[in-house]
C-alpha cells in the first residue's frame, strides 16, 4: 500500500471508529500485548485478496500502537488452502480470510454470504449485509461454529470465466469440465457439466493439462497474471458471482478475550480493508481489460447466448427453491436477499443503470 493511500485509509479509520463511539481514553489499556496468526487461502504475495489482509493487519497494529499484531501465513505456509474455516474453528489461527461459498460441505448455507447466481451488484450486497440484515443471519450460521465472520473484500462482479471452446446452446455445457465454485457449480451440474473446486495454484497447471476445460477465477484484476489466456481464447462476461465478497473469519473465543478497544480496532480496519479492496479490484479490472484488449487481440470476449442464459436463470431458481424447501435456514437467507434486491433494485435501476443508459459514453 502506497503512503498516501495508507493515510487516507487511516483517516477513514479515525473517522469509523468516532462514529461507533470510540476514543482512546474510552477503554483502560490493560497493558498485555496481543499476537495473533490468520490462515489465508491465498498464496504469499497475491495480489488484491492477499494485499486486504495484509492492510488490515496493517491498520490493526498502528491503531493499537503495536499492542495487537497479527501475523499472516499463506496457504504455502499451512499447507492447506481450503482448511481455513477448520484452522479458525478449532483455535489453531485466531483469523482466517478466504470466501464463504468455500464451505459449502460443511454448512450449505455458508455460500450464500458470497454470493448467488443473479444476485446482488457489490453496493448492493454491502447495503444488505449492513443495513438489510444480511449480518444477522451470518452471525446465525457462523455461531454454531464458534466463528465470526464479517465482509472481507468484494472483487465486484465475476468474468464467467475461460473457455476453450465456444458456448452456442445448453448442449455445449454437457460433460464440461469447470473449476467453478459456489452456488453457480449446484447450477451447471444440473446442466450436465461437471463442476470442481481447485485452489488458485493449481488452476493454469489444471487448465493447461486439460484436467478441466474451462476456469472461472475472478475477472481482468486477477485472471491476466494467472495466464489463462495463453490455453481459453473465449472469455465470458459473468452471472454467476455479482459483488462476490470475501471474508475475514475470526475464532469467538480468541475475540471475547480482547480488550474493548482491541475489538474496535479489529472490527474497523476489517471494515476499512474490505471497503480498500473493492476500489482496487474495480481499478485494476479496468488496467488488465485494456492490457488484455491491446496485448492479446485474439481473445474472444463473449456473453452466453440469451437462449442458454434463459435455461440457466431457470434451472438457478429452480435450484434454489428446491433448497429452500429443505432446510428453513436456507429458505429465511433467501428469503431475505430476494426482498432486499426487489427493494434496493428499484434505486439502483432509477439512479445508476439510468445514468449509465442515459448519459454515458
Amino acid at each position: 500500500m502506497n503512503k498516501t493511500l495508507l493515510v487516507k485509509m487511516m483517516l477513514l479509520v479515525s473517522l469509523l471508529l468516532t462514529s461507533l463511539g470510540f476514543s482512546g481514553s474510552a477503554y483502560a489499556n490493560d497493558g498485555k500485548k496481543y499476537r495473533w496468526r490468520l490462515a489465508e487461502t491465498w498464496g504469499p504475495n497475491f495480489p488484491i485478496f492477499g494485499e486486504a489482509s495484509k492492510n488490515m493487519a496493517k491498520m490493526v497494529k498502528e491503531m493499537s500502537n503495536g499492542r495487537f499484531t497479527i501475523r499472516i501465513d499463506s496457504a504455502n505456509k499451512h499447507k492447506s488452502a481450503l482448511g481455513i474455516f477448520d484452522f479458525v474453528k478449532s483455535g489453531q489461527y485466531q483469523m482466517g480470510h478466504s470466501a464463504s461459498y468455500y464451505w459449502k460441505g460443511k454448512d450449505f448455507n455458508t455460500q450464500f454470504f458470497t454470493t448467488i447466481p443473479f444476485g446482488m451488484i457489490a453496493s448492493e450486497r454491502h447495503a444488505w449485509f449492513y443495513y438489510g440484515g444480511g449480518m444477522e443471519l451470518m452471525k446465525k450460521v457462523y455461531d454454531q461454529y464458534g466463528i465470526m465472520s464479517f465482509p472481507g473484500g468484494n472483487t465486484g462482479n465475476q468474468m464467467a470465466g475461460w473457455f476453450k471452446k465456444e458456448i452456442n446452446s445448453v448442449e455445449d455445457l454437457q460433460g464440461l469440465k469447470i473449476r467453478i465454485p459456489g452456488f453457480a457449480g449446484e447450477v451447471l451440474a444440473k446442466l450436465g457439466a461437471k463442476p470442481t473446486n481447485i485452489p488458485s495454484g493449481e488452476l493454469y497447471t489444471a487448465l493447461e493439462r486439460n484436467t478441466i476445460d474451462a476456469v472461472e477465477w475472478v475477472g481482468p484484476s486477477l485472471d491476466l497474471r494467472m495466464g489463462f489466456h495463453k490455453i481459453a481464447p473465449y472469455y465470458y462476461t459473468g452471472w454467476h458471482e455479482p459483488g462476490a465478497e470475501l471474508q475475514f473469519m475470526v475464532n469467538q473465543k480468541a475475540y471475547d478475550s480482547l480488550p474493548k478497544d482491541l475489538q474496535v480496532i479489529l472490527t474497523v480496519a476489517m471494515k476499512a480493508a474490505a471497503y480498500d479492496m473493492y476500489a482496487q479490484s474495480m481499478h485494476v479490472s479496468a488496467e488488465n481489460l485494456a492490457s488484455l484488449k491491446k496485448e492479446y487481440p485474439d481473445i474472444k470476449i463473449r456473453s452466453f447466448p440469451k437462449s442458454v442464459m434463459n435455461v440457466i436463470k431457470k434451472t438457478n431458481d429452480e435450484l434454489l427453491t428446491e433448497f429452500a424447501n429443505k432446510d428453513p435456514m436456507t429458505a429465511e437467507i433467501l428469503q431475505s436477499l430476494k426482498d432486499y434486491k426487489s427493494q434496493i433494485r428499484t434505486w439502483t435501476d432509477l439512479s445508476e443503470r439510468a445514468y449509465l443508459d442515459n448519459f454515458d459514453e
